[in-house]
């Protein structure tokens, strides 16, 4: 890391700290789950990661055929760290899904009324408004079926690719009291805009967030998540997962991809339900923190 670049670090991680109310050397880490509602094998991964493992966070995609399996869980387990995976594009061919709102956000879906698969294709095509009512109905829906949502995060960050819709998905935070997951090293290195314009007292961004790239996955999953836990630093770190059982259902839902498929996701289940894993963060120290403690203790000073 570049030494001014250190610098920041340093200066948002110690501030954050602060504000949550933890020394200055607090490794803070939550383990998230992405993609909850995807399938059945990843609601299954997933739950069992959160009641046995190391995961101890995720969130619902809402227009997935699995949402309301997951959804249920949550009101089962009150406690538990879950929160709405905003979700504006639909990657997997031969597994799509629509809009909560179908043609009534046009502007977001192709010619089939699915989500478009790219984020490239979202930003070209999407109409604000159209992109804060979906946000909105997603969130909704939680509600309507008796969910209390802890946070929200953004399916293949498309919620956040521009600072338009970082201005969306940031308002909606405030509107429903959610806190959202930012962070302002991946904002710059993969959007190229700065975040601080955009934020006030309310948001908390991210000191560090981790997530799996098919490029360090080739030198095995194992080595990459040592390596992550080995690097944390003071401050509040997010690290994306994503459990699901190489399973027949995983597979054909899968099928013909090499990033993210049913082998890399049971990957994901293995390492953060393994003893090894937990060695290591007591090791660390690295304490474990969630959304819905962020929340209670964002509203507590307000």
């Amino acid at each position: 890391m570049h030494f001014l670049s250190s610098l920041i670090y340093s200066s948002s991680a110690t501030q954050t700290l602060k504000h949550l109310g933890y020394p200055r050397n607090t490794k803070l880490l939550i383990v998230h789950a992405d993609d909850m509602g995807l399938s059945h094998s990843t609601n299954l991964a997933c739950m069992k990661a959160m009641d046995e493992g190391l995961v101890n966070s995720g969130s619902i995609m809402m227009p997935c055929p699995f949402a309301e399996e997951m959804i249920s869980f949550s009101k089962l387990n009150p406690t538990k760290d879950i929160g709405i995976h905003i979700t504006l594009t639909s990657e997997w061919r031969g597994h799509q899904w629509k809009p909560i709102l179908g043609m009534q956000v046009s502007s977001l879906v192709n010619s089939e009324g699915f989500f478009f698969e790219s984020g490239g294709e979202l930003l070209e095509k999407a109409i604000l408004s159209e992109v804060e009512k979906e946000m909105c109905a997603q969130i909704e829906f939680a509600l309507s079926c008796g969910m209390q949502p802890t946070h929200l995060d953004s399916h293949m960050f498309s919620g956040i690719s521009n600072p338009e819709f970082l201005k969306i998905y940031i308002r909606v935070g405030r509107k429903y009291s959610l806190p959202v997951l930012l962070n302002r090293e991946k904002i710059k290195k993969w959007f190229r805009y700065n975040l601080d314009p955009y934020l006030s007292d309310q948001e908390i961004p991210v000191s560090q967030l981790f997530i799996a790239t098919p490029r360090q996955v080739r030198k095995g999953f194992p080595w990459f998540y040592r390596n992550v836990l080995q690097s944390i630093k003071p401050g509040l770190n997010c690290l994306l997962v994503h459990p699901a059982f190489d399973d027949d259902e995983m597979k054909i839902l899968t099928h013909g991809y090499t990033d993210y498929n049913s082998s890399w996701r049971q990957a994901d289940f293995d390492f953060f339900t393994s003893n090894e894993c937990g060695q290591i963060i007591q090791e660390r120290n690295i304490q474990l923190i969630t959304w819905r403690e962020i929340m209670e203790i964002s509203k507590s000073k307000t």
